[in-house]
């Protein structure tokens, strides 16, 4: 039978809080995270750098105007070379966004990680936006500092976006009901809108923020996780005082863009001398996502630029 909880899974509610000029979202990705990390054997470390980073991009990603995608992108020289996660906006109102990730690591160098934020070592963190078709994608770049991949994600709106920005982040395995462990995962983030859409002097303003981090400071993680308090409740448990208004949720599963197009046409840049290469005893090139495992198989005639035979759908 559904429990109240169920409703709260794999959702992102947006948030506003007026006497703040503070705007905000409460994510929970508990199914969603469930089936991405089910797509691999990752080790604990890298688990949690995957549902830190995909929380982050599932509130970012709901924040912005956003008609394709957006990816958040870790790279770094340590035993955790890649981070990568993708947020699709809903292809029509009312649907539910679709979110993937996937991680490369090296599995010798990550033995004696303890930390890991620590296990990613020296690199950045990058936020793309593609809009589609006709337009030009944006980037922008931050170092890796702070401790943890909120904090970047933090001095990410800080440099480039001049606005102040807080996240609250809450992730683990749990025993669900029937015996099955399974991932809860949750979070919270609060931004200061621009100075142009605010009703505040800059003074009003600064201590509506320090006030709105204060009080997000005092959220507990199994405020963010568990199952007793929905992400409304938990809003205005925080933020009585700041008139917030909740706006309707956004429902989010798990979805890979990945096809037997999109992969042949990532080959159609290799020569035929490349694709040679690529080609396994058995007379095939073959290809697996590494955000879903679909395994893909291709004829060699058809792939690259220099294809002798039309292009097949693939298997």
């Amino acid at each position: 039978m559904a429990t109240a909880h169920d409703r709260w899974d794999d959702m992102i509610l947006p948030f506003q809080l007026d006497r703040a000029d503070v705007r905000g979202r409460v994510a929970r990705l508990d199914g969603v995270l469930d089936r991405i990390l089910a797509q691999h054997d990752y080790p604990p470390a890298i688990e949690a750098l995957v549902a830190e980073a995909t929380l982050l991009t599932a509130m970012i990603g709901q924040m912005i105007d956003l008609r394709w995608k957006l990816s958040l992108q870790v790279r770094g020289n340590g035993p955790a070379r890649i981070i990568a996660t993708d947020y699709y906006a809903p292809a029509e109102p009312g649907q539910p966004a679709r979110m993937r990730a996937y991680a490369s690591f090296d599995p010798e160098r990550l033995e004696n990680v303890e930390d890991p934020f620590s296990a990613i070592g020296a690199g950045y963190l990058a936020i793309l936006i593609d809009q589609g078709r006709g337009t030009e994608p944006y980037q922008g770049i931050t170092p890796l500092a702070g401790g943890s991949l909120a904090a970047c994600a933090e001095q990410y709106f800080a440099q480039s976006e001049q606005l102040p920005t807080r996240f609250r982040l809450a992730f683990g395995k749990s025993m669900l009901p029937g015996g099955r462990e399974g991932w809860r995962a949750g979070g919270i983030m609060i931004q200061q809108m621009p100075a142009a859409s605010g009703l505040s002097g800059e003074a009003d303003r600064e201590e509506n923020w320090r006030r709105a981090v204060m009080l997000l400071e005092t959220v507990e993680d199994l405020e963010l996780i568990g199952p007793h308090v929905s992400p409304a409740d938990l809003v205005y448990r925080l933020f009585h005082e700041e008139a917030p208004r909740v706006f309707p949720p956004q429902k989010v599963e798990f979805g890979c863009s990945c096809s037997p197009e999109r992969v042949r046409e990532s080959l159609s840049i290799y020569s035929a001398k490349d694709i040679g290469h690529m080609t396994t005893p058995e007379g095939i090139v073959t290809a697996d996502c590494q955000f879903c495992g679909a395994h893909y198989e291709f004829d060699p005639q058809t792939l690259g630029f220099e294809a002798k035979e039309p292009a097949g759908d693939g298997e």
